[in-house]
């Protein structure tokens, strides 16, 4: 298999991101929550505004969790020495492309790249 990243490169190049992701994740937990509209308040942002903000916190949360969910996946691929093979024609995974993207499933034929 010619990938560029052994598998305990790979591993601790997925578990960083991971555990980045999840303190981001922590670190914006407070910007998901309820808005409330506090009418005391001079200067603050809009209602509308902060429902934006809200909004785009709980979009960007969606997005980590699947990005957290294909770090999984690829660890369970690395446990089961499944790692860097395509997941639609078993062929192996370009290395720079694992570089780039260590929980890459697909080569860049089948991926449509």
């Amino acid at each position: 298999m010619a990938v560029t990243l052994n598998g305990k490169q790979a591993r601790e190049a997925l578990v960083a991101r991971r555990e980045e992701l999840e303190k981001l994740s922590e670190g914006s937990a407070e910007a998901r929550e309820t808005v409330t509209l506090d009418q005391a308040s001079v200067g603050r942002l809009s209602r509308m505004d902060a429902l934006q903000q809200q909004a785009m916190a709980q979009a960007t949360e969606r997005q980590r969790a699947v990005e957290i969910s294909r770090i999984e996946k690829a660890l369970e691929r690395l446990d089961e020495d499944e790692y860097g093979a395509c997941a639609e024609c078993d062929e192996d995974i370009g290395g720079k492309r694992l570089a780039i993207d260590p929980a890459a499933t697909h080569c860049i034929r089948c991926a449509g790249g």
